[in-house]
């Protein structure tokens, strides 16, 4: 269990770490189409899901192959956490700026921060209890939906509000 706790943990901090420089990635390569696939191309609330999904989804592919056979639950418990962690993010937006009437640069920080620790909450707790097994398969469907739904609306996005690009 103290290796589970060790791995979850570790993640939490990559994904914190990377997630946060992937922000700038995109720019900081010219503008690289392949980069803005997987990181934000813009200042919308869409593009900066990527900031959690990538990295969560990257981290959770090796801790999936290093700890399968050990807890047989796991790719669930994080499909589950990754979607979890990227939809609370645009809930705590929404939320907030409803209330506030406005966009605040911190609580943005904060509902990464939050997302984050949600995920891999989230993912800690069901790979305990294997609760998620049955629904495995609508997981990774979910996970693979939203994955290329990333793909195509990066650069070919719906006229939405989430796609809008939020100017500070």
């Amino acid at each position: 269990m103290k290796q589970l706790k060790c791995w979850f943990l570790a993640g939490t901090f990559f994904v914190l770490i990377i997630g946060t420089l992937s922000h700038f990635l995109y720019e900081w390569t010219g503008r690289n189409s392949l980069a803005g696939l997987f990181t934000p191309v813009n200042e919308s609330v869409w593009e900066h899901l990527k900031l959690l999904f990538f990295p969560m989804l990257f981290f959770s592919a090796i801790m999936i192959l290093s700890l399968r056979k050990t807890y047989p639950c796991i790719a669930s418990s994080l499909s589950f956490g990754i979607l979890a962690g990227t939809l609370f993010i645009p809930a705590f937006f929404y939320s907030y700026t409803f209330i506030l009437g406005k966009n605040v640069f911190v609580l943005d920080l904060l509902s990464f921060l939050l997302g984050v620790i949600l995920g891999f909450f989230s993912a800690y707790k069901f790979t305990q209890n294997c609760r998620l097994s049955p629904c495995r398969l609508l997981l990774y469907c979910a996970v693979l939906v939203l994955l290329l739904c990333f793909m195509v609306f990066t650069y070919d996005p719906p006229n939405m509000g989430i796609f809008a690009v939020y100017h500070p």
